[in-house]
């Protein structure tokens, strides 16, 4: 081990002193300790920084209040320090020599045109949310505050904004593939990664549009009955995708792939999975067409209905229908006689239950006609109800006569020789 003396010359070598001037400052000392800055530099930037602070107190206030001119200064040091800090990557020789070859307003404009540029940057990746119009007067109050804050700030933000803006780029360019321009994109309010991430799906599902909710659900469909498109080989970054948005695209990718065994598991329906999930709620993009998709509805229910009544418009033909969904039993549109007696058994020991049938005929009757079809029910269970779960000993042979006049009851077909 080395001695308590040994230690003690050693540890001055491993302390850092911090020193908290501004980088203007050390440049500008080391520019004139050095011999890069000569007294006529010096006092060319004498004459120079008064009408830089008045300049910029005009711009943030007021030119003439002493409180401004006096933050004027502030901010007129910081600008020069946040441009030759980051212009020179930290260097005070390279910093120095900016100072001694050009004037010192334009290093202050070179730090003003930093955080203008920074300013108008989007700060989410919201397509409804970014301002993608340049800087603008009314962003002169966050102008103010930025023209304080030291360069790893600066950094910081430089770095998130980029972020986002390489987002809205990518999600752009991906959805102009997809024929959806970027003016469509800030109508739906559309997200930039959610976007990408459904852009993703659609290409590997080999679709060549933007999908609404209906074809969005559709694409969960085809991943689920093929999980070989939902592989890393199939969900790729475009290859024609500009370079240098790559790596934005592949974080996204990556998300989605990490997401994929959720998205694949057929236990949640993609309704539930993606608009009543809260982890999945907004992380991926559809056009939202509410015609489209009670157009759908309406079309799937009328499926539903032609399937059980078999196209049958007239009364007894669809209380059949309805009387054998409220037992609990396929649909029919008529009955043989022995069929009618086993469903009035199988009422009597499992129970009615109307409000079955009410709900199939609200979700799948055509819609001119469900609240008639309601009406129709309700009035058939007002006779039909107490008669079909009555233990009396004549009540078979009365609900038989109610099925015989109110529903299609057909004798049995002979039998053929």
């Amino acid at each position: 081990m080395p001695s308590d003396a040994a230690q003690a010359t050693a540890a001055p070598a491993a302390i850092s002193l911090y020193d908290a001037r501004p980088f203007f400052e050390k440049a500008l000392q080391y520019g004139v300790a050095n011999g890069l800055i000569n007294q006529a530099k010096l006092d060319a930037m004498c004459v120079e920084a008064p009408k830089g602070m008045v300049q910029i107190a005009g711009y943030f206030g007021s030119e003439f209040l002493r409180p401004e001119l006096e933050k004027a200064r502030e901010r007129m040091i910081n600008l020069v320090s946040l441009f030759l800090e980051e212009s020179c990557q930290g260097d005070v020789h390279r910093a120095a020599e900016s100072l001694r070859d050009n004037s010192l307003l334009s290093r202050s404009k070179g730090g003003s045109d930093m955080l203008k540029k920074l300013i108008a940057m989007p700060q989410s990746s919201h397509f409804g949310m970014s301002e993608r119009k340049g800087f603008t007067d009314e962003m002169i109050p966050h102008m103010a505050k930025w023209s304080l804050r030291p360069l790893s700030d600066y950094r910081a933000e430089l770095a998130t904004r980029r972020h986002a803006t390489d987002l809205i780029e990518a999600a752009t360019w991906m959805a102009d593939q997809l024929d959806v321009s970027d003016e469509e994109l800030e109508e739906f309010g559309a997200e930039a990664e959610a976007v990408i991430r459904t852009a993703l799906l659609i290409e590997a599902v080999g679709r060549d549009t933007l999908p609404d909710w209906i074809g969005f659900e559709k694409t969960i469909g085809v991943l689920r009955r093929q999980p070989m498109l939902a592989s890393e080989d199939a969900i790729v970054v475009p290859e024609d995708l500009p370079a240098h948005l790559h790596a934005a695209v592949e974080s996204v990718r990556q998300s989605v792939l990490a997401e994929m065994p959720r998205i694949l598991d057929a236990s949640a329906s993609p309704r539930k999975l993606f608009t009543q999930t809260t982890a999945f709620m907004g992380r991926y993009f559809w056009i939202e067409d509410a015609l489209a998709e009670i157009d759908h509805h309406e079309r799937s229910a009328s499926n539903e209905w032609r399937k059980a009544t078999l196209g049958q418009t007239d009364e007894d033909a669809l209380l059949t229908v309805f009387l054998h969904i409220a037992a609990g039993s396929a649909p029919k549109i008529s009955m043989t006689e022995s069929s009618a007696a086993t469903l009035i058994r199988k009422i009597r020991k499992t129970g009615l239950h109307p409000e079955k049938a009410k709900a199939f005929i609200q979700a799948h009757a055509p819609s001119a006609l469900r609240e008639g079809y309601v009406e129709l029910w309700r009035l058939f269970l007002q006779e039909a109800q107490p008669l079909l779960l009555s233990d009396a000993i004549t009540s078979h042979n009365d609900a038989m006569a109610l099925l015989r006049r109110e529903c299609v009851v057909v004798a049995k077909p002979a039998a053929t020789s």
